[in-house]
């Protein structure tokens, strides 16, 4: 007797659905309250609080619909059978424009073709609700639509670009691989991520946002001292005009080894007038640095992309599993989806534990600046980014554990004022 591989998967998403609801309704519960947390009284005015909560309980309302349809779609498409029918729909469309339809990568680009021709049809109203309706309602959206259409086209243009050699190298591998394609597959994902990660902010992100250097003045000279003082390896700092497209704010840093950059939104600068609060939020950052979490959080990234590689390699000739989904042949691409599909709940375990560490990482990072000095400048920049982001100021315990990369502001300004006491 076949094992219902399908039905189980599909059994698995709506479970998954029905679980992660309870957890919003807990959430959208939480948004509601009228009251600030104790901790904020005093600390965030009643004016951002009231914005703050009625632009949280907006984007609930909207994220309930967008799961629902979004998981109708896709129990949809499993269980009807609707992706055996595209695959062989875009084998079919080759021969119309004189391509070899038995060309399993051509095959395979015309289905992605038509996949991401959905997805951009599907998204959009999505897209286009949050951007000019929620974002502007609350005044964070500065697109224009031409800039939001002009965006799109240069996302697709990039996935046309780039797509086309990545799946026929993966492709190859899989047909190529033998016993060692597990350790293939996550070598050439290995590569490829450091080729990325080197040639997006320098080739990619300019397409869409403006990069400057920050201009001469205290503030560069107090970030420079900074960076200086911890030896880390500052080379280029830079200004984003984040504010063309929206007033949310925001700083990072990346770069291999010697060659590190740091990149302040202008809209962090025109919010946090006090120099000292953004040179608090960079220690922060560099804290992650001095700290190792982002070589921790590459490593188990990559651990967990090995082992993923390696389930894969032990499901991929399963001729059961595809037929359950529909599917008569095995193509390489198919069996990823469908592998990715039946690990569904070991992802949700394991991203919860992600955001476990990642919690970790960013008390020890707040701990990491308070040890500079920098409580009494940190605390008011932690307040002032919750205040102009309008991030929710109440949230359910249940739904930040399992949701949130970041603590909530009152566990933080409590952690944070715990360490400055030790300081002292």
């Amino acid at each position: 007797m076949a094992i219902p591989y399908m039905e189980t998967v599909v059994g698995f998403m709506v479970v998954m659905y029905v679980f992660e609801t309870y957890l919003d309704l807990r959430q959208h519960t939480a948004l509601k309250l009228p009251t600030l947390p104790k901790t904020l009284v005093g600390v965030i005015s009643q004016d951002k609080f009231e914005k703050s909560r009625a632009y949280s309980l907006d984007k609930s309302h909207f994220h309930f619909v967008h799961e629902f349809v979004t998981i109708l779609m896709d129990s949809a498409i499993l269980f009807f059978g609707i992706l055996p029918w595209f695959w062989k729909i875009s084998g079919a469309f080759l021969p119309m424009v004189g391509l070899d339809p038995e060309n399993e990568i051509l095959h395979t680009l015309s289905f992605l073709a038509g996949v991401m021709t959905w997805s951009q049809i599907t998204d959009l109203p999505f897209s286009l609700y949050s951007t000019f309706v929620i974002e502007s309602r609350h005044g964070f959206n500065k697109q224009t639509i031409w800039m939001f259409i002009r965006d799109m086209i240069k996302g697709i243009l990039l996935s046309v670009i780039l797509a086309p050699p990545i799946v026929a190298a993966i492709i190859v591998i899989v047909q190529k691989g033998g016993p060692y394609l597990a350790i293939y597959l996550w070598a050439f994902m290995f590569i490829l991520s450091l080729v990325m990660m080197t040639i997006y902010p320098v080739l990619i992100a300019p397409l869409f946002n403006k990069f400057t250097p920050l201009p001469d003045g205290d503030l560069r000279e107090k970030i420079e001292k900074l960076a200086s003082s911890l030896k880390f390896p500052l080379k280029k700092l830079f200004v984003v005009d984040g504010s063309t497209r929206s007033s949310h704010s925001n700083a990072y840093m990346y770069g291999f080894f010697k060659n590190k950059r740091i990149v302040l939104y202008d809209t962090l600068i025109q919010q946090c007038q006090n120099e000292n609060e953004i040179v608090a939020v960079i220690a922060h950052e560099l804290g992650h640095w001095k700290l190792n979490h982002t070589t921790y959080s590459f490593i188990a990234v990559q651990i967990l992309a090995f082992l993923q590689f390696g389930g894969y390699t032990l499901v991929r000739n399963s001729t059961d599993l595809f037929r359950s989904f529909g599917f008569d042949t095995q193509p390489v691409l198919i069996g990823l989806i469908i592998f990715q599909h039946t690990v569904i709940p070991l992802q949700h375990l394991v991203s919860f534990g992600l955001n476990l560490v990642s919690r970790a990482f960013e008390f020890q990072a707040d701990a990491f600046a308070v040890n500079l000095g920098y409580a009494k400048d940190l605390r008011p920049a932690l307040v002032k980014l919750q205040e102009e982001n309008l991030s929710a100021m109440n949230t359910d315990p249940l739904y930040s554990a399992y949701h949130y990369s970041h603590p909530p502001l009152v566990e933080r300004l409590r952690a944070i004022d715990g360490q400055d006491k030790k300081t002292d």
